[in-house]
C-alpha cells in the first residue's frame, strides 16, 4: 500500500499554492498558517496579472478534498474586482444580490444570504441588522489575498454555511518576507450622478514587512472611497387579494374569469396598494483598515494579532410622489389578466402626495484576533484563535435629525385616481383633481404629516477556537492525520426602535397651505426618469412632480404647530417625545466539539485521499425584550389609522429561552484517475440557524395599521436550525497549465424549514372602529343621498354626526368589534430538496495571451413559491439558475478583460410592506450586467487602468405572484473607474 507522511510534502505544496499573493493552498486548514520557518525556506515565484491569478485558484481548486473554490488576488493590492460580491459570482454556483447598483450578498447553489457563512481568517463575523449575513459591499477588496468558497461539509470549520461557507483570507507579512507596498489612485465616474460630485476618489494602499531576521513581521491596510450617484425607482409596497369589485357590467370593466354557475367569477383577484416614483440621491463613503502583527519568538511558534476596521456611510435624500389606494376599495372600473390582475383600475378616493425623506446611516464594524500556532515536534501541532468581533448600524446619523425623516405633502382633493400597466414595463398612475386638470398647482398642496423614525442595531461575535493536530509517524497505516478540536461562540444581536408618530397631521387641512409658500416648491417634468425603460422617460405619466426642501418643510411645519418662529436648530423638537417603542437582545452560545482524520491508500492502483469527521454542537439562545403596551387605535385621518400606547412605566418586559443539539458528520474522498483527471464523492450534514430577528420573542403590531393592513409579527425562541444532508459528485478535468473542465452534481436534503404561520387574532382592548355600528351608520348616510361611500367621505360623516373628539379624531367605543390582527410567526415545518448541475471550463490559449471562463449552475427542487396559492408557504429564497463568462487578453504589459454575469428570475421574500395577509410573494426578474477592465503595465511598478461597470446600463426589476403584479423598477446607469497603481518591493 503506497502512503504519503503529509508533513513532509508541506514545502511542495505550498510552492503549488502560494504563486504570488495567495495563501497556502487549503487542502487542511493547518497548511493555510504555516510556521515562518516553513514560510521564509519557500522561494515565491511571483506570477502576476490574470493569468497568474486563475492558475493560483485552479491550484487551489485541484489540491482542495471536497467541492471549494477560490479566487487569487492578481497581485499585492489588486484584486480581480473591486467589489469582493462581484467577485465570487465569478465562482460556479455563486449569485449575488445587489444594494445600491453594487454586489452586496452572495447565493450559492440556490441558498440565499441567510443560509450562507462570511469568515474573516477562519472567524464568524457578525452580520448587519438583524441579519445573520454579512454584506460584502462594506469591505475593500484591495487587503484581501484569497476568496475561498467551501460548498460541501468541514468538521472543523464554523457551521452556518448551508449553501457555502466563504473564507476571505486577508494579506499577512510572512506570506511574503521582506518589504513589500502598493498604492492605488482612482476617480470614479458614476454616470447616474445629478446632484453629487460627477468624480470621487477612492484610494487604499498596503504595506508590509519584515524584520529581525523575518522574526518580526508588520503589514498595513487602507482604503477609502467616496461614490455620488442617483437610483431612480417605480415602486408599489404590495398588492391586496379579493378586494370587493363592483357589478360587472359590460364596456365597463374587463375580467376574462370564467363565471361559475351562480354568477360568481372563478379564481382570485389582486389590486394595487399605492404607485409610487422616486429619485434618490445618495453618497456612500468606505473606509477600510487593517493592521497586523506577526511575530515568531521561537521556531515553530508564531503569533499573530490582527485589527480590521470598516465604516460605510451613506446618505440619501429622496423626492418622491404617487398615488395611495388603501386596502383596495372605492374601484370604479377596471381591467384584469388572465391570472386575475389588475393592469388598469380607475379608483376613487385616498390621495396623492410629494414625500421628501431623509437619512444617514452608518455601519460600523470592528474586528480583533490573536492566533497562535505551535509546531510542537514533528508530530503536533496547536492552534488557538481567539476574536472579539461586532456590527454596528444606526439610521440616525443626520445632524440634529437623530433619526430617519419622511415629509409627505399633498392633497386628497381629487375627483378620480387611474393605475395603468398595459404599455411598457413601468406602470402609470395619473390623477384628476378637482379644480379639473391632472396637475395639483403648488398653492393647493396640504400638509399629510411627517415621521421620524431610529432603529439602531449592534450584533457581536466573541470565539475562541482550539485546534490540535497530529500527523501520525508511529504506525504503518493509511492514516495521515488526526485533527480535533472546540469552539466556543458566543453572539448577540440588540437593538431598539423608536416612531415619533405622525407629526403635523395626519390628514390634509387647508389651513397649511398657509406655511408653505409657492416658492419652496419646484416643478419638474419627468422626461428624465427611468428612461431606460420602455414607458418611462418622455412616455411616463404622470409627467410632472414637485420637490422641496425636507429641512425647511420641517422647520415650517414645526414652527406653525408650536407657534413659533423660525431660526436656529429646525429640529428644535425631540421627534421621539414619547420614547423608545422597545427594545431587546437575543444571545446565542454555543460550545462545539470536533474529530476530523485524513487517510491515504489506492484503490484499484489509484490514489485516494479520504477524510472522515463529525462535528456536534450544542446551542443554548435567551431572548430579553421590553416593549410599550398597546392602548387603542384612532382613526386620525381620511387614511391613516395610529396606534395609542398606555403612559409611560407599563411597559412589558418578557424573558424566553430555547435551545437545541445537533450532530455533523462528514466525509470527503477524492482518487486521481489520472495525473489530469479527478474524481470526487462528498457527504455530509450542514447547517444553517435561523433569522436572529426571528428569534426575538416579542409581539410587535403595526403602529400604522390601516384596514387591510392589521397586522403584526411575533418571534419564536424556539425555532431549530436548517439541517441539511448533503451530496455532491464531480469530475474534474486538468489538461493544461491553468485550463480544467469540471462537472459536478449536489443534492440537498433540508429539514426545518421555517415558514411565516400567520394567525388571525384578537386582542382585548382594541376595539375596531372599522365596520363597526357608527362606521356603518356613516355609509349608509351617504348613500342615501347617491354618493359614493369613499374613505374620505366615511371620516368626515362621521365627524359630522358627532363622533371625533377634540382633536377632530375618532377614538374607539365600547360597542366596536375587537380589531383582528394578522399576526405572523417563524416556525419549522417539513422537509425539502434541492439538487442541480455545476459546468465550467477555463481554458488559457497557450502563449497567444487569450483565455476565457465559462460557468453555469441549473438548480431545481421542491422549494418553489406556488403563486396560485393563498396560504402560508415555506419557500427558499434565491434559488435560480445562472451563468457567468470571462474572456481575456494578456500580454507585454496590457490586460483586457470583459466579463459577463447573468442570473435566472429568483425569489427575494415572502411578504410584501403593504401586502395582503396572505403573505405574497417577492421575486426579482432576470439579470445580466457585462464589465470591463483595461489594465496597461507602463513598467514593472506602475500600472494605468480603466474599468467599465454595467456598461449595457441593466436595471433592476421585481414583480409579486405574477409578473404583471409590478413591485419595482430601479435604475442606476454604467459606472466607470480609472486610475494608476504603484507597487514595489
Amino acid at each position: 500500500m503506497k502512503t504519503k507522511s503529509y508533513k513532509k510534502s508541506q514545502v511542495a505544496m505550498l510552492v503549488a499554492g502560494l504563486l504570488g499573493t495567495s495563501l497556502a493552498t487549503p487542502i487542511h486548514a493547518e497548511q493555510e498558517d504555516l510556521t515562518a520557518s516553513t514560510e521564509k525556506d519557500v522561494e515565491v515565484i511571483e506570477v502576476k496579472g490574470i493569468r497568474g491569478s486563475l492558475i493560483r485558484a485552479m491550484d487551489i481548486k485541484r489540491e482542495a478534498f471536497g467541492v471549494m473554490d477560490a479566487i487569487s488576488a492578481e497581485e499585492m493590492g489588486k484584486f480581480p474586482d473591486t467589489n469582493l460580491a462581484e467577485s465570487l459570482q465569478r465562482i460556479t454556483g455563486v449569485s449575488v444580490s445587489r444594494a445600491n447598483g453594487e454586489g452586496s450578498e452572495i447565493t450559492v447553489r440556490g441558498f440565499g444570504p441567510s443560509f450562507n457563512l462570511v469568515t474573516l481568517n477562519g472567524r464568524q463575523m457578525p452580520g448587519t441588522g438583524n441579519s445573520r449575513s454579512y454584506k460584502l459591499e462594506n469591505l475593500a477588496a484591495e487587503g484581501v489575498s484569497t476568496l475561498e468558497v467551501y460548498k460541501t461539509a468541514r468538521a472543523e470549520k464554523p457551521t452556518g454555511g448551508l449553501g457555502a461557507t466563504v473564507n476571505i483570507v486577508t494579506a499577512k507579512p510572512f506570506q511574503r518576507p521582506g518589504q513589500q507596498a502598493s498604492a492605488t489612485v482612482k476617480g470614479i465616474y458614476d454616470t447616474s450622478n445629478e446632484k453629487g460630485d460627477d468624480v470621487t476618489p477612492e484610494v487604499s494602499g498596503i504595506y508590509s514587512n519584515t524584520f529581525f531576521d523575518d522574526r518580526f513581521g508588520f503589514g498595513v491596510s487602507f482604503s477609502r472611497q467616496e461614490r455620488d450617484f442617483q437610483r431612480q425607482e417605480a415602486n408599489i409596497q404590495g398588492w391586496q387579494a379579493n378586494v370587493d369589485l363592483p357589478t360587472l357590467e359590460e364596456g365597463t370593466f374587463v375580467d376574462p374569469r370564467a363565471i361559475d354557475g351562480d354568477g360568481n367569477r372563478i379564481g382570485n383577484h389582486f389590486f394595487p396598494k399605492d404607485m409610487n416614483y422616486s429619485i434618490a440621491d445618495v453618497e456612500r463613503e468606505r473606509t477600510n483598515a487593517q493592521v497586523t502583527f506577526q511575530y515568531e519568538p521561537i521556531d515553530g511558534l508564531v503569533a499573530t494579532l490582527d485589527y480590521t476596521y470598516t465604516n460605510a456611510i451613506t446618505a440619501t435624500e429622496v423626492a418622491g410622489w404617487g398615488i395611495w389606494n388603501e386596502f383596495g376599495g372605492n374601484i370604479n372600473s377596471y381591467e384584469l389578466d388572465e391570472n386575475g390582475t389588475a393592469v388598469f383600475a380607475d379608483i376613487s378616493g385616498n390621495d396623492g402626495s410629494f414625500t421628501a425623506s431623509k437619512d444617514t446611516t452608518e455601519v460600523d464594524s470592528q474586528s480583533i484576533g490573536l492566533n497562535l500556532v505551535w509546531q510542537i515536534n514533528d508530530d503536533w501541532k496547536v492552534e488557538l484563535d481567539y476574536h472579539d468581533s461586532s456590527n454596528e448600524t444606526d439610521n440616525g446619523k443626520d445632524k440634529g435629525l437623530g433619526s430617519s425623516g419622511q415629509v409627505i405633502l399633498g392633497s386628497d382633493q381629487l375627483v378620480n385616481k387611474i393605475y395603468d400597466y398595459r404599455t411598457g414595463e413601468i406602470p402609470h398612475a395619473m390623477i384628476n383633481w378637482r379644480n379639473g386638470s391632472n396637475e395639483l398647482m403648488p398653492g393647493e398642496i396640504d400638509s399629510n404629516f411627517s415621521q421620524f423614525i431610529h432603529s439602531p442595531g449592534k450584533s457581536e461575535i466573541e470565539q475562541l477556537q482550539l485546534h490540535t493536530t497530529w500527523y501520525n509517524d508511529a504506525f504503518d497505516i493509511p492514516l495521515v492525520t488526526v485533527k480535533f478540536g472546540g469552539t466556543f461562540t458566543d453572539q448577540t444581536m440588540s437593538g431598539s426602535n423608536a416612531w415619533s408618530g405622525l407629526r403635523g397631521g395626519p390628514g390634509f387641512n387647508p389651513s397649511f397651505t398657509e406655511i408653505f409658500p409657492d416658492s419652496m416648491f419646484t416643478r419638474h417634468d419627468t422626461s428624465d426618469l427611468l428612461d431606460a425603460f420602455s414607458g418611462g422617460g418622455s412616455d411616463l405619466n404622470p409627467h410632472y412632480y414637485y420637490s422641496y426642501d425636507f429641512d425647511e418643510a420641517v422647520a415650517r411645519q414645526l414652527a406653525f404647530l408650536t407657534e413659533d418662529i423660525m431660526g436656529g436648530d429646525v429640529y428644535s423638537i425631540d421627534p421621539y417625545f414619547d420614547g423608545i417603542d422597545g427594545e431587546g437582545a437575543v444571545t446565542e452560545e454555543t460550545m462545539a466539539f470536533y474529530l476530523q482524520t485524513d487517510w491515504e491508500f489506492t484503490i484499484a492502483d489509484y490514489d485516494a485521499q479520504l477524510i472522515v469527521g463529525v462535528r456536534y454542537e450544542d446551542t443554548d439562545v435567551t431572548s430579553n425584550v421590553r416593549q410599550r403596551v398597546e392602548k387603542q387605535v384612532n382613526w386620525e385621518s381620511a387614511s391613516e389609522w395610529i396606534m395609542q400606547y398606555e403612559a409611560g412605566g407599563t411597559d412589558n418586559f418578557l424573558e424566553q429561552t430555547g435551545g437545541y443539539d445537533i450532530w455533523l458528520p462528514m466525509m470527503d474522498l477524492r482518487v486521481d484517475l489520472t495525473d489530469d483527471l479527478v474524481t470526487r464523492f462528498s457527504w455530509g450534514k450542514t447547517m444553517s440557524r435561523a433569522p436572529l430577528g426571528n428569534l426575538a420573542g416579542v409581539r410587535m403590531l403595526s403602529g400604522s395599521p390601516k384596514p387591510g393592513a392589521r397586522t403584526g409579527s411575533q418571534g419564536n425562541t424556539s425555532l431549530l436550525p436548517f439541517e441539511s444532508t448533503n451530496l455532491d459528485l464531480s469530475l474534474e478535468y486538468y489538461y493544461a497549465e491553468g485550463s480544467y473542465a469540471s462537472v459536478g452534481y449536489f443534492k440537498k436534503d433540508v429539514d426545518n424549514f421555517i415558514q411565516t404561520t400567520i394567525t388571525e387574532t384578537t386582542i382585548d382592548g382594541l376595539n375596531d372602529i372599522y365596520n363597526g355600528p357608527r362606521y356603518l351608520q356613516a355609509i349608509a348616510d351617504i348613500e342615501a343621498r347617491g354618493e359614493q361611500a369613499t374613505s374620505t367621505a366615511i371620516f368626515e360623516q362621521m365627524l359630522a354626526n358627532g363622533h371625533g373628539n377634540a382633536d377632530g379624531k375618532i377614538e374607539p367605543a365600547a360597542g366596536d368589534p375587537l380589531i383582528v390582527w394578522n399576526i405572523s410567526q417563524p416556525t419549522n415545518t417539513d422537509s425539502k430538496s434541492v439538487d442541480g448541475i455545476e459546468l465550467a471550463v477555463q481554458h488559457l490559449i497557450g502563449d497567444t495571451g487569450f483565455g476565457l471562463g465559462v460557468n453555469a449552475t441549473f438548480v431545481d427542487g421542491d422549494v418553489e413559491f406556488d403563486v396560485n396559492s393563498l396560504v402560508q408557504q415555506a419557500p427558499l429564497t434565491g434559488l435560480s439558475d445562472s451563468a457567468n463568462f470571462q474572456a481575456f487578453y494578456e500580454k507585454d504589459g496590457l490586460s483586457v478583460k470583459l466579463t459577463y454575469a447573468w442570473r435566472d428570475a429568483y425569489l427575494i421574500g415572502v411578504g410584501q410592506a403593504q401586502g395582503s395577509s396572505d403573505a405574497p410573494p417577492q421575486f426579482a426578474k432576470e439579470y445580466g450586467q457585462i464589465d470591463v477592465s483595461v489594465n496597461y503595465d507602463i513598467n514593472e511598478n506602475f500600472t494605468v487602468f480603466l474599468d467599465g461597470i454595467n456598461l449595457n446600463n441593466e436595471t433592476e426589476q421585481g414583480y409579486g405572484r405574477y409578473e404583471e403584479q409590478f413591485l419595482f423598477a430601479r435604475q442606476y446607469g454604467p459606472r466607470y473607474i480609472f486610475g494608476m497603481r504603484y507597487s514595489f518591493n
